[in-house]
């Protein structure tokens, strides 16, 4: 709105004009959505779905997860491997247990194993932060890994110490193309995503950022830490857990505790770097960066190397990764904490006011 002060025409903030702003992303999102779970199906190869869809979803549920414990409480995490892995194994023995228990429900308990374990091991939270917090949830890993390989009841006595998977139904709907666990997997990521969404918007949310910004400022304003901490270590092993029966049960089908050691709770650190700390958006956009850059750089080195005249092989493809995940890690905490995901919010800014800045 325009008024004129002092002979000078000036402009003052209104609150509609962020309506417009707003129904544009809720357009963006229907559309998204809709080529999520219509298009996509539709037009998918079985390649696509198995090395990049049903992974990234997935692995952007485990990001969720640890986004709220590192990036919206400011707790730092290296065993988020070890409660995908207490999620898998506890989903997979109510399952084999337990007679006739629906697939859903058995991916929820393990959701809630995990949840319990997370909850143990943040306890000391209370207590240290900071590396002292980071070497704690590193002994939840090695604990996790010495716990599946020596306590045999925890893998039915199996010889291997590997399980598999059941065969997979919702509700009499078997489970077992492609499609269909992708779609299966999607749904269960956006209700997850949209709760969490309205948790860090409610007041358990803004106690999380308050104590991630400075625990002895939020305690001295009423803030309870020990609440505030055990809180994000539930609801984040929680995600965590159910993200790792999914990616046992639909992803992996047969798996050991190798499958979720200490690579992987890295991997899941570097995603929310890159993607973004403290974003809901970055766990999406890190998911995916994070699974589409290796099979790049696997499948277009020895094409570039073909057009130069050098030859590349894995092994080579394999050192570039690690180089250039390396090299994105440091650029990120240095230039832009927030990730891709303040790109992308930047961008859109930028193309709200081009080509007439104002």
């Amino acid at each position: 709105m325009f008024y004129r002060e002092n002979g000078q025409f000036k402009t003052s903030y209104r609150a509609d004009q962020q309506i417009f702003p707003i129904a544009q992303d809720r357009v963006v999102m229907l559309v998204l959505l809709l080529v999520a779970f219509v298009l996509v199906p539709l037009t998918a190869s079985s390649y696509l779905f198995s090395a990049i869809l049903i992974p990234v979803v997935i692995l952007a549920l485990a990001a969720l997860g640890t986004n709220i414990l590192v990036g919206y409480c400011g707790q730092i995490s290296l065993g988020s491997g070890a409660f995908m892995a207490v999620g898998a194994y506890g989903a997979w023995n109510v399952i084999m247990r337990v007679p006739g228990m629906p697939l859903i429900v058995a991916l929820l308990l393990g959701g809630v194993f995990a949840a319990v374990f997370g909850v143990i091991f943040g306890l000391p939270s209370l207590r240290v932060k900071g590396l002292y917090l980071a070497v704690t949830t590193l002994a939840a890993q090695l604990f996790a890994d010495w716990m599946f390989y020596r306590v045999k009841w925890l893998t039915m006595d199996s010889p291997s110490i590997s399980v598999t998977a059941p065969d997979l139904s919702f509700f009499g709907i078997a489970l077992d193309s492609y499609a269909a666990k992708y779609l299966f997997c999607l749904s269960l990521l956006v209700l997850l995503a949209l709760a969490c969404k309205n948790l860090v918007r409610s007041a358990i949310g803004r106690e999380w950022m308050a104590i991630r910004d400075m625990d002895v400022a939020a305690a001295v304003i009423g803030i309870r830490p020990t609440y505030a901490k055990l809180t994000a270590f539930a609801v984040s092993s929680f995600l965590i857990g159910v993200a790792g029966a999914l990616w046992g049960f639909f992803y992996l089908g047969s798996w050991e505790p190798a499958a979720f050691g200490l690579d992987m709770s890295l991997e899941l650190l570097f995603m929310i770097i890159i993607g973004g700390l403290g974003s809901i958006m970055g766990n999406f956009i890190g998911a995916a960066f994070m699974v589409v850059l290796p099979i790049l750089i696997r499948q277009g080195l020895p094409a570039l190397g073909g057009l130069v005249g050098l030859q590349f092989g894995t092994a080579e493809a394999a050192h570039l990764e690690l180089m250039v995940f390396g090299v994105l890690i440091v650029w990120f905490l240095i230039v832009e904490p927030h990730g891709l995901a303040r790109l992308w919010s930047t961008g859109k800014q930028k193309l709200r006011l081009w080509p007439f800045p104002h």
